[in-house]
């Protein structure tokens, strides 16, 4: 199978080989290969509305790149789930048509409830026996972020997409390199505000253990975890307290851009975005009132190949 998740950051693909049904409910995705491109696909879209030309064009690049591994390993199932940026864009039609020529299937611009509940499938199989249910999953997208409120037994529970992100809150507010006090004052208080009615809307601050998925997160962990190089089995299931998570995010947002490429696990194309990502995760421990956040590789990606089981 062949899962394809195309962010407002990012483009990701993923080939795996799902078990066999009668392996019971943990049984993992055997994963063939995993690929991520940064191609900012929301560039802009907060602003004007659309998508722009060049940001389609970075997509389709990649995409055919995609489209080649799947020929080349047989795949027998694909399914494209687009999300935040080209459910905001109003010329999403252009999206939709280069994705059919370029891959032959149409893409799916799932809705923020759907968007969830695939995060959360795909980030609490396997999580830890010291991972304490219910659990509050939360995917820090580049223009939307993901609140899912549940049990591996019982599923969702509750879920709400709103709109803050790496890549929204940087254009919106952190304009500096690095950003202002100002700044960054600003962007909290937005994100705080929209954090504050996301778990009004799903009990949030009755979970027990905080799962925090997608880049920011994973990058923050990996920093905090002082790894040398991008480790996903190092970083998958580790746990980070909340202090740790405040001490890197300051860090981040006092820095200039030249200066966080420096950290060596900082991928080039979250460079510019890292900071705003990592204001979001911290506030998002505050407000929920969690001590620690537990990291997953395994996320969306992984909740869109197990739906084609």
């Amino acid at each position: 199978m062949a899962a394809i998740d195309c962010g407002t950051n990012s483009i990701r693909l993923l080939v795996a080989d799902l078990p066999d049904p009668s392996a019971g409910p943990t049984a993992p995705l055997t994963d063939i290969t995993r690929q991520l491109e940064i191609v900012r696909l929301g560039q802009g879209v907060d602003q004007t509305g659309r998508l722009a030309p060049e940001a389609i064009e970075r997509t389709r690049v990649a995409l055919a790149g995609y489209a080649a591994e799947i020929e080349k390993l047989g795949v027998d199932r694909v399914r494209m789930c687009a999300t935040s940026a080209s459910r905001d864009a109003s010329n999403a039609a252009d999206f939709r048509a280069m994705v059919e020529r370029t891959l032959g299937v149409a893409p799916e611009v799932v809705s923020g409830d759907e968007e969830a509940r695939l995060s959360f499938t795909g980030a609490v199989r396997g999580l830890p026996s010291d991972a304490e249910p219910p659990y509050l999953v939360v995917d820090i997208g580049g223009g939307s972020t993901e609140f899912v409120v549940g049990t591996r037994e019982s599923g969702v529970q509750a879920a709400i997409s709103v709109d803050i992100g790496c890549v929204r809150m940087t254009e919106r507010h952190l304009h500096g390199d690095p950003p202002t006090p100002e700044q960054v004052a600003a962007a909290e208080a937005d994100v705080a505000a929209v954090v504050d009615r996301a778990l009004t809307a799903v009990p949030g601050r009755q979970a027990a253990t905080l799962v925090g998925l997608a880049g920011s997160v994973t990058t923050v962990v990996a920093i905090a975890e002082g790894l040398r190089e991008y480790a996903p089995e190092r970083i998958h299931h580790a746990r980070v307290s909340y202090d740790e998570v405040a001490r890197v995010t300051g860090d981040l947002l006092t820095r200039t851009r030249a200066r966080r490429l420096e950290i060596p696990v900082m991928h080039p194309g979250r460079a510019d975005v890292i900071g705003a990502g990592a204001l979001v995760l911290r506030v998002i421990m505050e407000r929920a009132g969690m001590s620690s956040v537990v990291a997953s590789e395994h996320d969306i990606l992984d909740g869109i190949a197990w739906s084609l089981r």
